[in-house]
């Protein structure tokens, strides 16, 4: 599907920016994380920690690996390295050192972005690949903490131009533009139409694809709430949050009630 009017032209990071409006009502509910991310906290630390990325010499069009295990994780990861210019690759966390090691030297990733939990993984794959830097969401041996790069001094981003500019590398070897991943965006969209009072409850993880990171930016250019649940019970999930749509394992979006 084709971006709509709308969106042509349009970056993905503007499009996440204009949630800033929204204050700190919340955006995503990231249970396995144990993280609530209201709309003014996650665009303003993706924003600052892009600004920390380029500070430390980020490069347009420079790809870096995200190796990360909970949705707010990725959606922190993936945005900042948007915004910053760069081409976020997501990888799969169960993928092995040496087989990520190989997809980050095809690539040619200098950094690599991951949480405490998978962080001894990345750095076995950082020392057998060309990454220099691995940054961490949380304390971990070895890495750069994400809060550092929230506290370099700001600096302006990169004008970026949706339709030229590659936003996802993805596992497949598929390279998805800013156009693109706003097209799936609305992909997701067409058959529930969000509004502010919708609640998104998702099972889908963090893999090497774009339908968690389409379906959050969704529900952010929405002001929607995003649950992201990886199991558990889901029939209370949904009843304590007032569910009322929920991700499907074909990759669409489905009303309930």
């Amino acid at each position: 599907m084709k971006p709509t009017a709308s969106t042509t032209g349009t970056v993905i990071h503007e499009v996440f920016s204009r949630a800033y409006e929204r204050g700190d009502r919340p955006a995503l509910v990231d249970l396995r994380g144990g993280h609530v991310y209201g709309y003014r906290r996650l665009v303003t630390e993706v924003t600052r920690a892009a600004s920390g990325l380029v500070r430390r010499g980020a490069r347009r069009d420079q790809v870096v690996g995200v190796h990360v295990s909970s949705a707010g994780a990725q959606t922190l990861a993936v945005h900042t390295v948007v915004a910053a210019g760069g081409v976020a690759a997501p990888i799969d966390p169960g993928t092995g050192a040496y087989e990520m090691a190989a997809w980050l030297r095809e690539c040619d990733a200098r950094v690599l972005i991951t949480t405490p939990d998978l962080a001894e993984t990345a750095i076995l794959a950082a020392e057998e690949s060309r990454v220099r830097q691995v940054v961490s969401l949380g304390p971990a041996l070895d890495t750069l903490d994400f809060r550092c790069l929230l506290a370099l001094e700001p600096t302006a981003l990169p004008a970026l131009d949706a339709k030229r500019q590659c936003a996802l590398l993805l596992a497949c070897g598929d390279r998805l533009s800013h156009a693109g991943l706003l097209a799936r965006m609305a992909a997701l969209d067409l058959p529930v139409r969000l509004a502010e009072t919708d609640v998104v409850l998702t099972t889908w993880l963090p893999d090497g694809g774009c339908d968690l990171t389409a379906l959050v930016a969704l529900g952010m250019s929405k002001g929607a709430l995003v649950v992201a649940a990886d199991g558990g019970d889901l029939a209370g999930t949904s009843h304590d949050f007032g569910v009322t749509v929920v991700t499907s394992p074909d990759g669409t979006l489905e009303r309930v009630g």
